[in-house]
C-alpha cells in the first residue's frame, strides 16, 4: 500500500498529476480541487490510495488523509468503484458527503455524474454511519475569502469549465454555469483556493448528472 507521496510536481493535467519521488515519476489521479493546489516545480505531499486490478495499478491522490478515508469507505458500497468515488469527492467535500448520507439527501447525491436516484438510495442505505460525523473542514465557496486579504489575479475559470466538460457537459453549458456562479458570488474570477467551491456551485446550477 502506497499511503502517501512527497515529491516535486512534474506535471498537472485536468484529472491527474505526476509527482517525481527519488527519480521516479508517479502518475496520480485526483479531483480538480486537489490538483488546483499543485504547482509544477514545487514540492507537494498527497495522501494516496493504490487500487490494484488484474491488469493495472492505479494511484489516486488526495489533499489530506480524510479525503482518502472517505474515498476508500464509499467503495464499500456495491457498484461504487474508484472513478465514481473520485467523482463524488469532485462534487462534494467529505463533510458534505457525510451530511448527505446521514440525512438521506438523495438530491445531493444524484448531483454526482453517474449516480441516479436508485444508486443514491443504495449509497445512503449501505454507508449508514460508516463515514462518521462531519469534521467541520468544508472548503469555502467562491468569494468566501476574507475581505481584507489581498487577491491574486490568477483566474482558474477555465480549469472549472474543463472539469465540467470532463464530467460530461458540453462546453457552452459548462461555461454558462460558471458564469452564473461568478455572477451570483459577485466576483469576476475563480482563484485557486475557490476552484472546489466553484465546481460544486456550478454542478448545482446544472442541476445534477448529465443526461
Amino acid at each position: 500500500m502506497i499511503a502517501s507521496l512527497s515529491g516535486v510536481v512534474a506535471s498537472v493535467q485536468l484529472d491527474r498529476a505526476v509527482l517525481e519521488v527519488s527519480g521516479v515519476g508517479y502518475l496520480v489521479h485526483a479531483t480538480p480541487a486537489t490538483l488546483a493546489g499543485l504547482r509544477v516545480g514545487e514540492t507537494a505531499r498527497l495522501a494516496t490510495s493504490l487500487v490494484v486490478r488484474e491488469d493495472s495499478f492505479t494511484l489516486y491522490g488526495f489533499a489530506d488523509d480524510d479525503e482518502r478515508a472517505v474515498f476508500e469507505t464509499v467503495q464499500t458500497v456495491s457498484g461504487v468503484g474508484p472513478r465514481l468515488a473520485l467523482a463524488m469527492l469532485a462534487v462534494h467535500t467529505p463533510d458534505a458527503l457525510r451530511r448527505a448520507v446521514a440525512g438521506g439527501d438523495i438530491a445531493a447525491l444524484v448531483r454526482v455524474p453517474g449516480i441516479g436516484k436508485k444508486g443514491a438510495q443504495r449509497i445512503a442505505l449501505e454507508l449508514g454511519d460508516k463515514l462518521g460525523p462531519p469534521t467541520g473542514a468544508d472548503a469555502p465557496e467562491p468569494g468566501a475569502a476574507a475581505s481584507g486579504a489581498p487577491r491574486r489575479v490568477d483566474d482558474r475559470r477555465d480549469q472549472v469549465v474543463e472539469a465540467l466538460v470532463g464530467l460530461g457537459w458540453n462546453l457552452k453549458a459548462a461555461d454558462d454555469a460558471v458564469a452564473t456562479v461568478l455572477a451570483e458570488a459577485g466576483v469576476d474570477i475563480v482563484e485557486a483556493p475557490d476552484v472546489a467551491g466553484a465546481l460544486r456551485a456550478a454542478l448545482r446550477v446544472l442541476g445534477g448528472p448529465r443526461g
